[in-house]
């Protein structure tokens, strides 16, 4: 069966890491100006008026799915699927990369900025800085690296629709489970979601440009 690629021009995918590039600049600047924090409190003051002994749950289930261990599980989960049962070799390499490198992103950005994290309305302890979120730059990263990946092997209209929903909601669950509980700013996420954008974009960028020059590996038939 013929699989229906899933590639993005080059304008478009160097577009969106510029883009997201540059919306970060713009929240890095007004984070290390002290100009959103009004922002910030607004919105932390609106989502724990939602708070509920049932609420804290279902936030502490999806920001514990974002932390490190299941976030490696996940990712090895994923591995063992594409190199043993697809056979795919490249995307497995492209994969680890961009998550990997997300997380080390991460960890340079909260040395460079050394925001504090916040202490109004925390549920749970959290360690090492807040800008941007790790939680969020995990995410993102991986879910739409696995979307992105996994989409031309869902045939239908409909799966795919599931498929980008799912992840969506996964991705927006989990940063707004970190303000939920305290650990993290507002502009915290949205600078995790604006940065691991630019690098996802690039990443699928240099992953494009790398397939077009390469003769195709032997793999296992999908049919």
């Amino acid at each position: 069966m013929k699989q229906t690629q899933t590639k993005l021009p080059v304008s478009l995918a160097l577009l969106t890491c510029a883009v997201c590039a540059l919306v970060f600049g713009l929240i890095a600047l007004w984070v290390s100006d002290q100009q959103v924090r009004y922002f910030d409190l607004r919105i932390i003051t609106a989502v724990h008026q939602l708070e509920s002994p049932a609420m804290t749950r279902i936030m502490e289930f999806f920001t514990t799915i974002g932390s490190e261990v299941p976030v490696i599980i996940i990712l090895v989960i994923a591995m063992i699927v594409l190199y043993r049962v697809l056979g795919h070799r490249r995307e497995l390499l492209f994969l680890a990369i961009a998550v990997v490198g997300s997380v080390l992103l991460n960890t340079v950005l909260k040395m460079l900025f050394r925001r504090e994290r916040p202490e109004i309305n925390r549920i749970i302890e959290a360690n090492g800085y807040s800008f941007p979120s790790g939680h969020s730059m995990t995410a993102f990263t991986m879910y739409v690296a696995l979307t992105f990946l996994i989409w031309k092997h869902v045939p239908s209209r409909l799966g795919r629709i599931l498929l980008v929903a799912v992840s969506a909601l996964l991705i927006v669950t989990i940063g707004a489970s970190r303000i939920y509980l305290g650990v993290h700013y507002p502009s915290d996420v949205l600078g995790g979601y604006f940065m691991s954008g630019s690098w996802m974009a690039a990443c699928i960028w240099f992953y494009q440009r790398y397939e077009e020059r390469m003769p195709p590996l032997r793999s296992k038939s999908t049919a």
